[in-house]
């Protein structure tokens, strides 16, 4: 292997640094939007929607069952098409509507 240069050493250290940016995007942005909604006296979890988006099916209403090939495309937006795919079924977990109650505003009288 033949010797790394400063610049190809500063550009791994960037790769590596976007890299992990861009795998806490998701949960730094939780974080603000819940002390946002707790500053503004909403619930933390839903800001006073009641629902939020399945957890199984992440608010499709449809997850895969069985061996059909998705491609990357179908994991970010599996509705492209105007129909459901082949290979998917109804969720279990919320009946097919893609959202659930809130379990923090149930908690709360």
């Amino acid at each position: 292997m033949e010797n790394i240069t400063a610049s190809e050493v500063a550009g791994f250290g960037v790769g590596a640094l976007l890299l992990c940016a861009t795998i806490a995007a998701p949960k730094v942005d939780f974080f603000i939007a819940a002390s946002q909604r707790s500053s503004l006296g909403l619930c933390k979890r839903c800001g006073d929607l009641r629902m939020i988006a399945c957890p199984r099916c992440k608010g499709a209403g449809l997850v895969r069952g069985g061996p059909a090939i998705f491609s990357i495309f179908d994991d970010i937006n599996p509705f492209a098409s105007g129909q459901a795919k082949v290979g998917s079924i109804s969720c279990i977990t919320c009946q097919g509507k893609g959202n659930m109650s809130c379990s923090e505003c149930s908690k709360s009288p």
